[in-house]
């Protein structure tokens, strides 16, 4: 009997030693945290929003690409602990020529947070003005001193919340980002993305695609409104790397989701329920140490409305670069 407690005790020890060795010492050793350092930052790029239209308009074109204008932003921010505060406005003209592109007003809303192994992330976004890319090279009745369509009512809306669970937890937000925290060895993991969306384009009551090659026969071609609603899951691979104060990460999934589609007409609103694509891929790389850091952060999103022989696909590419020091010890 004695033997037999014995041996209880030697092997809850050695079961109790590998848990602390697997568990217990991983967070330490893989992220070194900065949250009781005075944190300020400052980042600086932009937010784009293009989509196209995909629809065999003629035998020379089948595809329609609307771009909007844009500044570039500058944002200023301090953290220390819990707390986070950023402040952003544009600080620059807008990128491409006027009188070439047109206006494009922009508003964005986010909000992110952690629990555990999960992280959300609440976003919302609108852009009013577009301009029809090439336009007048397609258009054969058409001339102008613009090489584009400018379309001042033409807009869109997107609200996205997303939540992402990572298999590891060593996988942090924080770390990842590099303002309050790095990591300090290569970390990877898969994870699962919920995904819920409601996004699409209006013209204001008129109709999205110029009358030179509105389809008569497809009502589809004049419609005011293309819209969606859906849900659905995408699992992927995330992967941050380390190489002395050069940190690098990223993640790349592939999924879809189940939409509930529609476009409208004057007096009237068609809809349809379908699957969807949905891929979701970031990038952050730079330089960190104990006093600043330097990072270069890209965001790339997509959304797709698809009806019989025609597709609308809107894209969001966001790329900036943030730079702050780490004050206190």
């Amino acid at each position: 009997m004695r033997l037999f407690w014995d041996l209880k005790i030697i092997l809850s020890s050695l079961l109790l030693s590998c848990s602390t060795l697997l568990f217990g010492q991983d967070q330490p050793s893989t992220i070194e945290d900065f949250k009781h350092k005075k944190v300020f930052y400052a980042d600086i790029g932009y937010n784009t929003s293009p989509f196209n239209i995909v629809y065999p308009f003629n035998d020379q074109t089948n595809v329609l690409k609307f771009k909007n204008n844009f500044k570039t932003f500058l944002g200023l921010g301090f953290a220390y602990k819990w707390f986070n505060l950023r402040i952003g406005f544009p600080v620059i003209g807008y990128v491409k020529p006027v009188d070439q592109w047109g206006e494009s007003q922009q508003f964005n809303l986010g909000l992110n947070f952690s629990v555990k192994n999960l992280f959300f992330d609440f976003d919302f976004k609108t852009v009013q003005g577009y301009a029809i890319k090439d336009y007048y090279e397609i258009d054969s009745t058409s001339a102008s001193s613009s090489d584009n369509r400018i379309i001042p009512s033409l807009g869109i809306t997107n609200f996205s919340l997303n939540g992402w669970y990572f298999h590891s937890r060593n996988f942090k937000m924080s770390a990842l980002r590099g303002l309050q925290a790095h990591y300090n060895q290569p970390v990877q993991t898969w994870y699962i993305k919920g995904s819920v969306n409601v996004f699409g384009v209006d013209n204001n009551g008129k109709a999205i695609i110029p009358p030179f090659f509105i389809d008569n026969a497809e009502s589809k071609t004049q419609a005011t409104v293309f819209s969606a609603f859906d849900f659905g899951v995408i699992p992927g691979y995330a992967y941050v790397t380390r190489i002395k104060n050069w940190q690098f990460s990223g993640w790349l999934g592939l999924g879809g989701v189940i939409q509930s589609k529609f476009y409208i007409l004057p007096g009237q609103t068609r809809g349809f329920i379908g699957l969807a694509p949905r891929y979701d891929v970031r990038f952050i790389g730079g330089y960190s140490d104990d006093s600043y850091f330097v990072f270069l952060v890209s965001e790339f999103d997509n959304k797709s409305i698809r009806f019989i022989d025609l597709k609308y696909r809107q894209y969001f590419y966001s790329v900036r670069i943030s730079a702050g020091i780490r004050i206190g010890k």
